[in-house]
């Protein structure tokens, strides 16, 4: 747990959709990979709408989401002090505004509680605390691996959106049926996007998104490919063009109509 905020000396800056975000992370600690960059892209956000992220952590998707909308309104709430904090200062650092509660899930702040939302995403613990060894640092650890079931991140999700209003969650392809049971508990219209990370490959990570008080049937979408080519050609300039586009060029990850 990161209480207390973090010293310049322990943060490094760092750029994200091609320098169009700028993003302070722990130099020792959780540092954002290309999954929130991922998640931000697929939010079918519009300018006047409003997302919140559960377990924002430093803020990277938000930052990128605001990037690519911008008139959007932000929000996240996050269990660790330090992190939280580091969200409002990423958020001011691209220019953005928005607003970072500190709690858990399981005992949400009651001004949180008050409001909701067009759009709920989350990048939850990708491991179950019980079934993995710990990471070096306890804030990281607490990023990779929690004890809050994934249904109570879903119904905390469905709660916080208005009629109507989208979730959509990015995790580990190997805990697909527990997300998807408790999403379809209390969403429906849901939809299923594997990511691969090259063609042939089993994908590793899913995007998948569900309506409140949807009513369309289940579609799973072809696997969005990552990297070019069958095998790692050595160089680390390889995105497909779709992704590039995304991850470079800070374009939309759109789900297949």
């Amino acid at each position: 747990m990161r209480v207390e905020p973090f010293a310049p000396e322990e943060l490094a800056e760092n750029g994200l959709l091609d320098g169009r975000v700028r993003l302070l992370q722990p130099v020792s600690g959780y540092r954002a990979g290309l999954d929130p960059v991922l998640l931000a892209a697929s939010v079918p956000a519009r300018p006047g709408q409003s997302v919140l992220e559960l377990g924002c952590g430093g803020g990277p998707a938000l930052c990128c989401l605001g990037r690519r909308v911008p008139g959007v309104a932000l929000a996240g709430v996050e269990i660790q002090p330090g992190y939280a904090d580091l969200a409002r200062r990423n958020l001011e650092l691209n220019g953005l505004s928005g607003s970072i509660w500190e709690g858990d899930l399981a005992a949400l702040p009651s001004a949180f509680k008050a409001r909701s939302f067009d759009h709920v995403i989350a990048n939850p613990p990708y491991f179950e605390k019980a079934r993995r060894t710990g990471a070096d640092a306890a804030d990281r650890e607490m990023a990779v691996a929690g004890e809050t079931p994934l249904s109570d991140w879903v119904r905390t999700a469905a709660k916080r959106l208005k009629p109507r209003g989208i979730a959509t969650f990015i995790q580990r392809a190997e805990r697909l049926p527990e997300l998807m049971s408790a999403m379809a508990a209390c969403m429906g219209s849901l939809e299923l996007l594997p990511l691969a990370a090259r063609e042939g490959r089993a994908p590793r990570l899913v995007l998948l998104r569900g309506r409140k008080e949807g009513r369309s049937d289940f579609r799973f979408h072809p696997p969005f490919v990552i990297h070019r080519g069958s095998t790692h050609g050595g160089g680390r300039d390889d995105y497909s063009d779709a992704a590039a586009s995304i991850v470079k060029g800070g374009s939309s990850l759109q789900f297949p109509a």
